[in-house]
Formats: C-alpha cells, sequence, structure tokens
C-alpha cells in the first residue's frame, strides 16, 4: 500500500479529485483540514482526516508526522485580505513545519507564466509560493500548469457559463490571450508519478496539453461540441474590472474571484520547458478530448466535486473574531401531522431548484445584492438536490452541520455586518406527528449590525413564518400522498 502520503486543499476542486484517484488505488491519504468534521463524510473509510490549518504552524505537527510527501494544493485567491500575504504566510509555515516532521518531498501546482514578463498578482504569487516552500529546504516538485479542463473547474466553468448563456459574445482583449490547457485527468497523472520521482534538488515541470490556444477558441470549441451557434465581437476597451462585473452577472463566480482570474489573463500561459514530457509517463490529451470528456463528466458522478463547492477558493483569511454582542433570534415551531423523516424532507430539499419555499424573488434579490457587493451570490445552488452532508453549499449558505431527519443547520457567507445562522430541527412526539423548530439566529458586528437585522425585521417576519408554514404543509401533503398510496 505505501507510505501514508498528505493532502493539503482536499475539499479544493484538484485536491478533491486527488484524494479520489489514491483512495481508487487504495493508497493511504491522510487530508489536512481547517474543519474535519465537513471533511469526513466525503472521504472514503481508509483515509484520515487531520485538523489543521496552513496558518497555524501549531497545528501542522501532528498532520504531518510520518509523512514522506505532502501535497501543497492551497491558495487564497478567494479572500477577502490580501491573497498574496496569505499565500505566503501558509507556505512559509507549511514549508518550516514540513522540514521539522522530516517530509521528504512536497509537491505543489502553481501556475504558468513567464516571470520575465509583468505578470499579474495571482500568477506572480503562485510563483512565489513555490519560491517560499523551497527555501524550507524540503525538495519541491512544482508543477506549472496553464488553464484547467474538467468539469467543475473555474476555467472552464467560466467557459462553459459564458458559451453557454450568451449566443453574442462581446469579447475584451482577455479572450485573443494564449494558454494551453491540460485535462483534470493528465494533471492528476502527473501528480501521482510525482511519488515515484526519484530523490534530488527541487525541480520545476512546466506542463500543458499539446494544443495552444486562446481562450476564444475554447470557447468556440465548446460551442462546436454542443451544437451551439455564437458570435464573438472583439471590444478592445473592456478593463480586467468591468469584465469582472460582466462574468458576474452571466456566471457562478464569486466576483472578487473572478476579478483576480481575469486579471491573470493579461499574461500567456503556455509551456516554453517541454522536459515534463521526458521525465513523467504522461502523454497530454489534446483540447478537443478533455473538452468532451469535461461535457461528459458534468452530469456525472465526477461532476460533483465542482470548484464553487469549496469552502473557500484555499487558504482562508484568519476567521472573524465572535462579535462580543448577544445573538438575535427569530424563533419559531410548528407542530405537523406527519412522521419525522416526511417532516424533515422539504428541509433537506431547501435551496437550489427547489427554492426557499417563501419569498423566492426577495432571496434571488438578495443574492444579486451580495454578488454586487463581491459575495457570492445565489448562483453556487446545490451539489444534490436531495440529501446534503457538513461543508456543502447551498446558495449563499453552506451546511455546517446535518443530521439526516433530525437537524440541518446553515452558516451564512453572503456580505452581512455580522454572523448568521438558520437552523432547522425536527423531533418526533408520535410515529404520525413531529414538531418542526425554525431559528435565524444573527451575531451582530457592531452598530451596522444591528441596524441591519432591525431594518429586516419586517421582510424577516414575512419570509420565515411562510417558509415555516409551507414546509409544514408539504410535509403533510406528502404525508396523505403515503397514506392514500398504501
Amino acid at each position: 500500500m505505501g507510505a501514508t502520503i498528505l493532502i493539503t486543499g482536499a475539499t479544493g476542486y484538484i485536491g478533491g479529485r486527488l484524494l479520489a484517484e489514491f483512495e481508487r488505488m487504495g493508497t493511504p491519504v491522510r487530508c489536512l483540514a481547517r474543519n474535519p468534521d465537513a471533511l469526513r463524510p466525503r472521504v472514503g473509510m481508509t483515509t484520515e482526516v487531520a485538523r489543521g490549518d496552513v496558518l497555524d504552524p501549531a497545528s501542522l505537527r501532528e498532520a504531518l508526522a510520518g509523512i514522506e510527501t505532502a501535497y501543497y494544493l492551497v491558495h487564497s485567491m478567494g479572500a477577502s485580505a490580501d491573497f498574496a500575504d496569505l499565500d505566503r504566510a501558509g507556505a512559509r509555515n507549511f514549508g518550516e513545519a514540513a522540514r521539522e516532521a522530516g517530509v521528504r518531498r512536497i509537491v505543489y501546482v502553481g501556475g504558468l507564466g513567464d516571470s520575465v514578463d509583468d505578470l499579474s498578482a495571482h500568477l506572480r504569487s503562485r510563483h512565489e509560493t513555490g519560491d517560499v516552500l523551497r527555501e524550507s529546504g524540503v525538495e519541491v516538485v512544482e508543477f506549472r500548469a496553464s488553464i484547467v479542463i474538467g468539469s467543475g473547474s473555474l476555467s472552464y466553468e467560466m467557459v462553459r457559463a459564458l458559451t453557454e448563456r450568451l449566443p453574442v459574445m462581446v469579447c475584451p482583449r482577455w479572450v485573443a490571450i494564449e494558454a494551453q490547457p491540460i485535462a483534470i485527468e493528465d494533471l492528476l497523472a502527473y501528480l501521482v508519478a510525482a511519488i515515484d520521482l526519484p530523490g534530488g534538488p527541487s525541480q520545476t515541470y512546466e506542463i500543458g496539453g499539446p494544443d495552444v490556444v486562446s481562450y476564444g477558441e475554447i470557447m468556440r470549441e465548446y460551442a462546436r461540441q454542443r451544437g451551439l451557434r455564437r458570435l464573438m465581437v472583439p471590444v478592445p476597451f473592456l478593463t480586467p474590472h468591468l469584465s469582472s462585473l460582466w462574468l458576474a452577472l452571466v456566471t457562478p463566480l464569486y466576483a472578487r474571484v473572478g476579478r483576480k482570474l481575469i486579471s491573470s489573463i493579461r499574461n500567456a500561459t503556455v509551456v516554453r520547458d517541454n522536459r515534463a514530457l521526458s521525465v513523467f509517463p504522461v502523454r497530454p490529451r489534446g483540447l478537443r478530448d478533455a473538452i468532451a470528456r469535461a461535457i461528459a463528466a458534468a452530469d456525472g458522478s465526477a461532476g460533483a466535486n465542482r470548484w464553487s463547492d469549496s469552502a473557500s477558493a484555499g487558504v482562508a483569511a484568519p476567521p472573524r473574531a465572535r462579535p462580543a454582542a448577544p445573538a438575535l433570534v427569530d424563533a419559531r415551531e410548528t407542530v405537523v401531522a406527519a412522521s419525522a423523516a416526511e417532516a424533515f424532507a422539504p428541509i433537506r430539499r431547501i435551496g437550489g431548484e427547489t427554492g426557499w419555499y417563501c419569498g423566492d424573488l426577495l432571496w434571488r434579490m438578495r443574492g444579486w445584492v451580495d454578488l454586487a457587493a463581491g459575495g457570492v451570490g445565489m448562483r453556487r445552488g446545490r451539489r444534490d438536490p436531495e440529501t446534503c452532508v457538513a461543508g456543502d453549499p447551498i446558495d449563499f449558505w453552506r451546511v455546517s452541520a446535518y443530521e439526516p431527519d433530525h437537524l440541518l443547520r446553515l452558516e451564512a457567507e453572503m456580505k452581512v455586518p455580522g454572523r448568521a445562522w438558520l437552523e432547522f430541527t425536527v423531533d418526533p412526539l408520535t410515529k404520525t406527528t413531529a414538531r418542526i423548530q425554525q431559528v435565524a439566529r444573527f451575531e451582530p458586528s457592531g452598530v451596522l449590525g444591528r441596524l441591519y437585522w432591525y431594518a429586516l425585521l419586517p421582510a424577516h417576519a414575512i419570509i420565515f413564518s411562510g417558509m415555516l408554514r409551507r414546509i409544514g404543509t408539504r410535509a403533510a401533503s406528502a404525508r396523505v400522498l403515503t397514506a392514500a398510496s398504501s
């Protein structure tokens, strides 16, 4: 079976796919997670989950104990703070802890781009992260890649959403920038093969598929395979900032991350050094095959792991201090003529395509406001329409606790002046009756937080009462249908 490897970023897109690949191979894996309870339902029985945070050096010692190869797959592009500072701090902490633990090799995924060019902040940070890891003295194998083509990847989902939703695309200059895409399957093959490299000095390998294409050509190839006719009109004056706002209207990306991503596309990301082809037994597939596989995987299990599902884009900013003010609470309950399972069924399906049972237009308007403010908006939807696990995103909430037929607790990820939760609890009273409790809890940050809560009280009175009433109605209706069919 081999030695246990460590994966950081297992809740992210590449890390989650790599974890699944190692579990399929039977390789022992330990995952580093800030919230182990959110990750454990997603891993196999033989995978360890260790609590740790690359921004907390003390938390890394136990997680790295006994590890020979560690995968560093985190970044902080989604953080509201200075993501480059967070990236450097996380890499420095991890490298030093790895050296002290006797780790033999760190494997890291960075970004292509010629260092002599005026690199974007995002690409410069990816290069700096590799440099900081190497400063630790631990051997580092760094793979520099262009955009990753795979169902759920950030760059591919951006291309897919734009092409699907816009029959006529007004294309800024970045659409003509050259890239050398790599399929997610081929990137994973390189990462797995890095374990068997002979020991030696740190190395950087540039990797990509055989096709050098512009982003516009990627969109055209996607449109061709989907049978879509698209007109692309180049417009040279659209700035990265305006482009990111345009993206926010038509794609499920975070507005903040979209802006950072678009700013990085001013640089060509193509392979200049082909050594990887002679060192690794990987022959990357072309763009046409990569897109075909991504389209085929979109509706299957392989498409379940999406970039937007991750709790952050990688290294999160330090947690906000817990407000000193007491929580403001809206608590309601109802008793329904249904079993606990029947009463919980509409709760576990909440959000996404199902909606929020009351005031869906108001929920969408709140999502638009959040998106304009740089938040996540309502476009993430749900991973699964029928069930969820801790850590899943549901629109602009995230599941913080889930117990089948009993508890669903959501923590808000929209922009709010404080911290907010929405919790549903179902308790059986008899075999055919159950109590549903619904609690909205808000911990305000200062005067602004309290003003926010009280300004929304009229809307909350309508939405929360209507939500609970319709959940109860659906539960009771399901009970009647069950009885009629038996």
